[in-house]
């Protein structure tokens, strides 16, 4: 049922034209209206933010390595572990090679002769080669290879030495899979030879097995990629010690020289060129010297492919040493050296993003707070220490990620910063509080950690803003950026579960960042969720601390942000500012987008207490995805954007500078009563369930199941997951790797009920799950006792693939006990009873707005940008009043909507802005909105 409700709308916007082309806007119609939307004609509003929105990057879904780092080469410094991943090795996206009978072993070691101490494993090549013969490694690249475009010039280069007096030949080719013949067996399995698959798919997935093509490239295959060498001359490259591995010299062949021809580089490495040009393009290196020496030479692909391989082999005899081998495309975005991939840079760029928040998210704030180092052992996965990722690459330690890979932070903070310039976007970079979240939720107790933490974050701060006089200064300026960054704000924490630990921790080190750097903002955190406890305990720390700005994350369903506009209406207007540094619909879908199109008015007329916004994740390998949805896809050589990535830059590049006060009015949709099937579920436990039973208020039993006939008859899986069966007159899931395995039973149309039952916990990592309210839509409410690793429990509501917490405060459950719960749903009241005590209640009573509207206005163009969302499946006709003030009668329109249900993907992207000229514009006027829509119109004031 819907009412008429009032809808207030004021807005906000920093704004940029962009034209845009597609289908036709609905014409205005002469109808009584449904909604009306009422500008104040005097008001003025609040001031928009010039960062308003930003992006939030974090490496998850191969965001960084595989993605916007243009890297080419995987495990480029063989430092891949099981630590990393179960199924990687030294040898993950590597492949032993031979050619014209070559022969010999190819391993990964740590020892003595490594590059360096930070970056310790190497590729050991033991030569038996028979003349002319050569042996070494195949790698296949990020999905299904090397991305390479015809005529465009690709830079390799590898650090190198050899124990052979007369020195080692390196060939190096790039080759498509295409026509390539399987010379190379991967026989060395104890060595972490890596599994392949014929048609060289990355079948990878969360758990990141990786499938690569057949064994062995052929680098002399006709069909290859081939490289041109043309230009004559004898070109010298710069020597000079390197300042990275000791001793360690540049050697560089970066010039393009005629068949025959050699290029001598400093140090006395050499480089030659395979005389046989037209036949089997390759770049000839002679690796001179038992000591490391960088080799660079450049490449030019004659062909185009995704599937690409790229070959190193050696011939002679004895042993050479290689670590970092490289291949970087010569066009990376602004060209930078070590630089971004060009395509998702420049979609990036596209949104005009007001700040870049990084480099996490749950990088921050899990793992060891330790240094990578022989004192703390090494400690592979580490939380995100700034530190580690700047200076020389192959300097740079490597970590495993929290998302179940390995990051080798070649993207690192100065990119970062440097990035950040690049798109005219603010840095805002988040550093670890010592206090893990992400499920982990422990607090780090060491005072001398955490005091090297604090300088770490000073050092950054000089790192960004110093002067090349001073210790880090200077290290950005041998980088290659002698101006400071302008660093102002820093974000200390990332959703940590543990208030009191986190702020105590956090307290410290805004005290010392401000006492030497007055005038900079500490951004502070409410935790992992949009209520609860712990996001109650941690604003009132920090509005009693006089904290600056907040950081607030959440994910939840359509509903709730079709419910929640309102959200900051209520906000303290003294208080600290909202930094909503995460946030996205949960699923990928135009309706999410819609969803999160209505909201985001609420943000811009909440300009004042919302100061900036970023939706999350930014960016996913299409083949490596742990976390949806996200804003942009990619694979090797193609990128996309989401519905969302459309809608956030139609916002982002039309914001405004002020908001322009309004109200709207119109229809709502009220709450219904929670009614359905129960159910039972576990996540990652083994549980037992017993005397299951609902009954009305007056204690009619609706149903009841005890079990003890032996049978579980009624109950049907929600899907085919986990092991139930009847066990001793009880219902027992025995599986503990199960998630989600929930069952279900009796549905209940009665809107007041009570569910009760008896549950135990047997084994696993988490408690129990209770579910109530399931309808055949996939939506459902349970309750979730010992989540989070048995560190919290919460009410959540599920609506098809998505979840949302109603509730969440500190829990954990005991194995072996047995727990009378109890479920009173009274309408949309819901009263949860643990051991006959009340655990919480909770009402899920809030009306659904799908019409929202925000105006605001362009000072530079004199135009009010009037943003009006229509997130259902009817047409809004709506009467505008703009206050009496005097307008053009034309406007520019651009207009999102399609199917709720359509979704942008790599072979289609049918939601896309249309932008056109419209009429019929006045003080006030009448305009239907298409149903499901998102439509901006900039009106000119005069």
């Amino acid at each position: 049922m819907s009412h008429p409700r009032s809808l207030v709308g004021l807005a906000a916007s920093a704004l940029l034209a962009v034209t845009l082309t597609g289908a036709a806007p609905v014409a205005a119609r002469a109808a009584e209206p449904d909604y009306t939307i009422t500008v104040d004609p005097k008001a003025s509003g609040p001031a928009i933010n010039d960062d308003m929105y930003g992006i939030f990057f974090e490496d998850i879904n191969w965001a960084a390595d595989g993605g916007l780092y243009a890297e080419l080469v995987r495990n480029r410094s063989f430092e891949f572990l099981p630590a990393d991943n179960a199924a990687y090795n030294g040898l993950t996206a590597w492949t032993p090679t031979a050619e014209t009978g070559g022969s010999g072993s190819a391993t990964t070691v740590n020892d003595g002769f490594r590059l360096n101490e930070r970056n310790r494993t190497y590729l050991k090549l033991d030569l038996t080669n028979v003349a002319g013969g050569r042996y070494g490694v195949t790698n296949a690249g990020f999905n299904n290879g090397f991305a390479v475009q015809a005529g465009k010039r690709y830079d390799f280069s590898v650090w190198a030495r050899s124990d052979n007096p007369a020195g080692t030949p390196l060939t190096v080719s790039l080759t498509d899979t295409a026509a390539q013949t399987a010379t190379g067996a991967n026989a060395d399995g104890a060595a972490g030879a890596h599994a392949q698959a014929a048609a060289g798919v990355n079948a990878d997935g969360a758990a990141g097995a990786h499938a690569q093509a057949a064994a062995g490239v052929n680098a002399g295959s006709a069909a290859g990629v081939n490289v041109q060498i043309a230009t004559g001359g004898n070109a010298q490259a710069a020597t000079g010690v390197d300042a990275r591995p000791a001793g360690g010299v540049e050697a560089r062949a970066d010039s393009r020289v005629v068949e025959g021809a050699s290029v001598h580089a400093g140090g006395g490495a050499d480089a030659h060129v395979d005389g046989r040009v037209g036949a089997r393009a390759v770049r000839s290196l002679m690796v001179r010297g038992d000591r490391w020496r960088k080799y660079s030479v450049s490449l030019i692909a004659g062909r185009t492919t995704d599937a690409g391989r790229l070959t190193v082999v050696a011939g002679g005899g004895g042993t050479v040493r290689l670590d970092m081998v490289s291949l970087f495309p010569r066009e990376t975005y602004k060209g930078r050296a070590n630089g971004l991939r060009q395509d998702l840079a420049q979609k990036i760029a596209a949104l005009r993003p007001g700040f870049v928040r990084f480099p996490g998210g749950c990088l921050v704030n899990t793992g060891s707070m330790y240094g990578y180092d022989a004192a703390n052992g090494y400690p592979r996965a580490r939380a995100y220490q700034w530190k580690d990722t700047v200076g020389p690459v192959e300097t740079r330690a490597t970590n495993t990620n929290f998302w179940g890979y390995n990051q080798s932070y070649g993207l690192g903070y100065f990119e970062y910063f440097q990035f950040s310039e690049d798109i005219g976007a603010m840095p805002l970079p988040v550093v670890p509080a010592l206090v893990t979240g992400c499920g982990q939720n422990r607090a780090t107790d060491d005072a001398a950690l955490l005091q090297r933490h604090i300088q770490d974050t000073l050092d950054l701060i000089e790192f960004a803003n110093g002067p090349v006089t001073s210790t880090w200064g200077r290290l950005r300026a041998q980088m290659g950026h002698l101006r400071p960054f302008g660093l102002t704000h820093v974000a200390v924490g990332n959703e940590e579960n543990l208030p009191e630990q986190y702020f105590a921790n956090f307290e410290k080190f805004r005290a010392a960042i401000e006492a030497k750097h007055p005038g900079f903002t500490v951004v502070g955190n409410s935790g992992p969720d949009d209520q609860g406890t712990t996001f109650d305990t941690l604003w009132a720390k920090n509005k009693a601390a006089g904290v600056a700005m907040v950081d607030e994350h959440y994910y939840n369903s359509p509903s709730w942000f079709l419910q929640n506009n309102k959200r900051y209406d209520a906000y303290d207007r003294g208080g600290p500012k909202v930094f909503l540094g995460e946030y996205a619909s949960q699923d990928a879908k135009f309706y999410n987008s819609l969803s999160e199109a209505a909201y985001m008015t609420g943000l811009e007329r909440n300009a004042d207490v919302v100061r900036m916004a970023s939706y999350a994740p930014l960016l996913a390998n299409i083949d490596n995805v742990q976390w949806r949805p996200d804003l942009i896809w990619f694979d090797n050589d193609e990128s996309w954007g989401s519905t969302s990535y459309q809608m956030q830059k139609l916002f982002m590049n039309n914001v405004g500078d002020r908001v322009v006060p309004s109200t709207a009015t119109g229809a709502v949709v009220e709450a219904k009563p929670i009614t359905g099937a129960i159910g039972l579920s576990t996540w990652a436990t083994a549980a037992t369930y017993d005397d299951v039973e609902v009954t009305r208020p007056d204690g009619t039993v609706l149903f009841a199941d005890d079990f003890s006939d032996g049978n579980a008859d009624g109950w049907t899986p929600v899907q085919p997951r986990g092991n139930w069966s009847v066990v001793d007159g009880a219902y027992v899931q025995t599986d503990t790797a199960a998630t989600d395995t929930m069952v279900k039973a009796a549905t209940i149309g009665e809107t007041d009920y009570d569910l009760s039952v008896k549950a135990t916990k047997n084994a696993g990592a988490e408690g129990f799950l209770v579910a109530f309210g399931i309808q055949e839509t996939g939506q459902f409410y349970w309750w979730n006792l010992g989540g989070w690793n048995n560190t919290q429990g919460a009410v959540e509501k599920g609506i098809t693939s998505a979840k949302e917490q109603l509730l969440t405060k500190p829990n954990t459950v005991e194995t072996g006990r047995t727990y009378d719960l109890r479920v009173e749903v009274r309408g949309t009241h819901v009263r949860l009873v643990l051991d006959g005590q009340e655990w919480a209640t909770f009402d899920d009573d809030q009306v659904t707005e799908p019409f929202a509207q925000v105006v605001t206005r362009d000072d530079r163009t004199g135009e009010l940008i009037v943003k009006v969302v229509n997130a259902q499946d009817t047409a809004a006709v709506t009467k505008v009043d703009l206050g009496g003030r005097r307008v053009a009668p034309t406007a520019r329109m651009t207009v999102l909507t399609g199917d709720p249900g359509e979704q942008n993907t790599r072979s289609a992207e049918p939601i896309q802005p249309v932008t056109t000229t419209v009429h019929g514009i006045a003080s006030t006027f009448t305009r239907t909105f298409a149903p499901n829509s998102v439509t901006f119109l900039r009106i000119r004031t005069r």
